[in-house]
């Protein structure tokens, strides 16, 4: 057995105080299904964390900026990389490749720890964890 954690990278996509979030999936077996949550996953075999957030996020929505490095999380389980950079498209000109629904979410959806989701027609909880990292993003760039 594999006791290695896993390791993932994720982006903190923003534009006027608000950050981009995908609604996971609502499908049992998955991490955080139904759960609002940043964009990305895991990094591949021999690939650089950088490489694979870009590679994700080209994937999941069809976006390609230029990232920078924001911090690592390490959990027992998971360790997460995480990137940001401002996102200077509209919502519209996004396309969801992956998951349930995406959203710009503001401070106060993010504080208060759910959004209404139009796909889902209700409420969708954030995840915790990612919930924190933006958190600590604000605090340290001062985006508020």
């Amino acid at each position: 057995m594999n006791n290695q954690p896993i390791h993932v990278a994720i982006a903190i996509l923003y534009q006027k105080n608000k950050f981009l979030m995908q609604l996971r999936d609502n499908i049992p077996g998955i991490l955080y299904p139904g759960y609002w949550g940043l964009f990305g996953g895991h990094i591949e075999p021999d690939e650089t964390p950088d490489l694979a957030v870009k590679r994700e996020i080209l994937e999941e929505i069809g976006y390609l900026p230029s990232f920078v490095e924001f911090g690592c999380y390490f959990h027992e389980r998971v360790v997460r990389h995480v990137f940001h950079a401002p996102l200077l498209v509209e919502l519209n000109q996004l396309v969801l490749n992956e998951g349930w629904d995406m959203g710009l979410l503001t401070l106060e959806d993010i504080n208060q720890g759910n959004c209404y989701s139009e796909n889902a027609g209700e409420v969708r909880p954030l995840g915790n964890v990612h919930q924190r990292i933006i958190l600590d993003f604000i605090q340290t760039n001062q985006q508020t």
